[in-house]
């Protein structure tokens, strides 16, 4: 079986193994957020704004906590995934909490297929677009679901972080997109010891190929931002030396970990 070719099966099925561990995991809090807690960081709350009102397509959303934290200020909300399970789990999630978030389950590339609609804003933040093999084709589905002058905020884990081995101990990957990396790991990033393993295949995207493919798709860059900590504790030999402020221990403040984007679709 060719990996590359089949990697939206391999990563369904990744997620859809991970999805159980990540809803009674502590890196989640699903306890505290379905006792109204947001599972929003301050970064991308700066960038949203106020939503009250907003039509928000919430791309690669997992289990919707982070549509539903978006539909409880005030925002209309339609979350996508890949994974089943993910979905079913947001859909579920969002009934017991009376919240009026709505789930739809593809592929984002697929989604014109399923949804008829264009939005205020697009978001979509952490650990989003290393699943993604064309970010050409992902700004391209950003652009045809907004309005003109609706918004893109994106914020995610800045490339560079992939580079390092797990240890942060040496460069292991090439910066730019060379193509599929295929991994296997034991347990999960919100849980490193869950008795769980699973293969998956991910592509490193530079900067560069972030920010043009935007552009080339009508949308206009209106700020760039980069931050030298992650608001989650999801990488080895971290140190929290701020609440919710994570860095790379040895490497303290010295690599960027985060980058935020914020656009806008040009009128044509």
């Amino acid at each position: 079986m060719n990996s590359e070719s089949n990697y939206i099966e391999i990563n369904r099925a990744s997620w859809n193994n991970r999805t159980d561990a990540h809803l009674k995991s502590e890196f989640y809090g699903l306890d505290g957020f379905l006792k109204g807690k947001t599972s929003l960081n301050e970064i991308e709350l700066n960038l949203l704004g106020d939503l009250k009102g907003k039509t928000i397509l919430h791309l690669q959303c997992h289990f919707g906590q982070d549509s539903i934290s978006l539909s409880r200020l005030g925002a209309d909300v339609t979350g996508v995934d890949l994974s089943d399970k993910a979905i079913e789990s947001a859909k579920q999630i969002a009934k017991d909490i009376n919240s009026d978030a709505k789930f739809i389950c593809c592929d984002i590339y697929d989604l014109p297929s399923h949804l008829d609609e264009k939005f205020d804003i697009v978001f979509t933040s952490y650990g989003t677009m290393g699943w993604l093999p064309d970010l050409t084709k992902w700004a391209k589905i950003i652009s045809h679901f907004l309005k003109p002058n609706g918004q893109f905020v994106f914020v995610e884990f800045h490339p560079l972080v992939w580079m390092f081995d797990d240890n942060f101990e040496k460069i292991a990957h090439r910066y730019f997109n060379s193509g599929a990396i295929i991994e296997t790991e034991n347990g999960t990033y919100a849980n490193k010891n869950a008795d769980i393993t699973q293969t998956y295949v991910i592509w490193n995207h530079g900067l560069g190929e972030v920010v043009n493919s935007l552009i080339s798709n009508g949308l206009e860059i209106n700020s760039f931002d980069e931050f030298d900590y992650s608001p989650y504790n999801c990488f080895n030999k971290t140190i929290e030396f701020e609440p919710k402020k994570f860095r790379i221990e040895h490497l303290d403040n010295k690599i960027p970990m985060l980058f935020s984007i914020s656009a806008t679709r040009k009128i044509k």
